[in-house]
């Protein structure tokens, strides 16, 4: 969903932050793809202004169906795992700008080859110890037990062995939900 200019002017007039970074113009590609990374590496998602300088002034940018593409292509063929996002011509204050909207959830994030991490308002290089630990925590939560398929059905659950076990996480502070049956698990 698109946001009205007088939304996203009003974002920007909050200036930049861990979500959102602005490039005077698509000469700063590759630092938007250093910021773009370090924001997903931190927050899993952000956006990017291209026409507006770092005060939050606008001062918009000559923008073409071939300039929409370099962003694009760039941001996906630059940042590693890829990335595809949303990128869409706005008119901010009479001036044309780029808004960018990307997001994902397979953290750490490279940046031609270079890990970077949103610190405030400004992209952080990570050292090898604290990509290592990104690495080591993506690989541990996707080889979790829980994570893999039983390739069993809602009905060869035991209802009275859930209900049980539901009570206990709740008594726990684990689940914040009351059971009600195992049809509330399927998806």
């Amino acid at each position: 969903m698109t946001a009205s200019p007088r939304a996203i002017l009003a974002l920007i007039r909050k200036g930049e932050s861990e979500t959102l970074e602005f490039k005077k113009s698509t000469g700063e590609l590759k630092e938007a793809v250093v910021s773009a990374a370090a924001i997903l590496n931190k927050h899993q998602g952000g956006e990017l202004c291209f026409g507006v300088k770092n005060d939050g002034s606008v001062t918009g940018q000559a923008v073409s169906g071939q300039t929409l593409r370099d962003v694009s292509r760039a941001l996906a063929e630059h940042i590693e795992p890829r990335i595809y996002p949303h990128v869409e011509k706005v008119r901010l204050a009479g001036k044309d700008c780029i808004r960018v909207r990307f997001s994902g959830d397979e953290v750490p994030y490279l940046a031609c080859g270079r890990g970077y991490i949103r610190v405030g308002d400004e992209d952080r290089q990570l050292s090898a110890r604290e990509l290592e630990r990104l690495f080591l925590r993506r690989t541990r939560d996707a080889n979790r037990w829980e994570n893999e398929p039983s390739g069993k059905k809602i009905a060869d659950v035991s209802a009275s062995a859930l209900r049980a076990f539901m009570r206990k996480a709740n008594a726990a502070g684990r689940v914040d939900f009351t059971f009600t049956g195992r049809e509330a698990f399927i998806p």
